[in-house]
């Protein structure tokens, strides 16, 4: 049993998120969003913890942190879950942040994903982006969302990741789960590959490099159902993000592409429920409609909102409005809702109240 499984299953067995390891300091551990220390453990040298870290890592993975001070891969650990792990090198030697990925899926009845979300699981085709900061539980969503596909649809379902997070077994889908660096060199190749190997859906980790964007609208465009995620807060940054991520004389026929291709912007943060016992997820739904294209195309993302407001017969919904009702009806406290919200001025008689 390798020395660091104890504290993979502490995280485990204690509700907790992640793991954060660093030599110079006592193991911590984030709990409901809030990092403690561990119990009755000893401050880590750089020379323990590279030893500690060095016995659960590949050959490969380890030649790569060595090589140069970071690498990211997934570590299973049978019986308590999967974690994404990545390495580092700080001020004080060594360091290592370890994010629990669950063995099972959670649904998405489970997560109480609102009834438009799971209108994307039924799309055909498009690009459906799931947005928000590190540690909204994009990827939980996702892996939900993908769930549901599986458990409803013949369809082969590629996904490409790094590293892969959620395994999905095989139900009435069929899944290809691709790692990158490990079974691909890069998401551009992966991406390039998955169109040409009878995808009906992929699944796109992450959408950073502009080539990966542009791979991911052509494969919507060419009639697969893509999945991607980005680290914006709504969905007008994340049209933003795409289009700026282009040169400025590309930039109108991305414009295009987007326009033909966009079927869904979902937008989450994580925030802590009022009595402090839990987390829940809020989104922001976009949803694609007859207007949306034209609005894409001119750059006019101050009409995004109003497609959204005249959609909620549909299910789509603003983020500000979500935040206000849950700290209205005392999910959330009013001052993480005004911390979060957009337009401040609307939260102010939150905070009096």
């Amino acid at each position: 049993m390798a020395r660091l499984d104890s504290l993979l299953g502490y995280l485990k067995d204690n509700d907790c998120s992640d793991l954060h390891l660093a030599a110079g300091l006592v193991p911590r551990v984030r709990q409901k969003g809030s990092l403690r220390e561990v119990e009755g453990q000893e401050v880590l040298t750089d020379d323990g913890l590279r030893g500690m870290l060095e016995e659960i890592a590949l050959p490969k993975h380890w030649t790569e942190f060595c090589e140069t001070n970071d690498v990211d891969f997934a570590y299973g650990l049978e019986g308590v879950a999967r974690f994404r792990a990545n390495y580092f090198v700080q001020q004080n030697g060594a360091g290592a942040v370890f994010r629990i990925i669950p063995e099972d899926i959670i649904t998405m009845e489970q997560l109480r994903l609102a009834q438009a979300i799971e209108t994307l699981a039924h799309l055909d085709q498009g690009l459906v982006l799931v947005t928000g900061p590190t540690g909204s539980g994009k990827s939980t969503t996702l892996a939900a969302i993908i769930d549901k596909i599986n458990k409803t649809y013949p369809k082969h379902i590629v996904t490409i990741e790094d590293p892969v997070e959620f395994v999905h077994q095989h139900q009435t889908a069929t899944f290809s789960h691709r790692e990158v660096g490990l079974h691909s060199l890069s998401f551009e190749n992966a991406l390039r590959s998955a169109i040409r190997q009878d995808a009906d859906v992929i699944l796109v980790g992450e959408m950073r490099e502009r080539e990966t964007i542009a791979l991911a609208i052509t494969a919507a465009e060419m009639g697969m159902l893509v999945f991607g995620t980005l680290h914006t807060n709504n969905a007008a940054k994340t049209i933003d993000r795409i289009i700026d991520a282009f040169p400025a004389d590309e930039q109108n026929m991305i414009r295009l592409s987007l326009s033909e291709s966009l079927a869904g912007i979902v937008s989450q943060l994580l925030l802590k429920t009022a009595d402090g016992k839990g987390r829940v997820a809020c989104n922001e739904i976009l949803l694609r409609t007859s207007g949306l294209p034209n609005v894409i195309r001119e750059a006019n993302n101050q009409m995004l909102y109003s497609i959204i407001q005249s959609g909620k017969k549909d299910g789509m919904q603003a983020m500000d409005d979500v935040l206000f009702q849950y700290a209205k009806d005392g999910t959330i406290t009013g001052h993480d809702a005004y911390m979060k919200a957009n337009d401040k001025q609307r939260f102010e008689p939150l905070l009096n109240g």
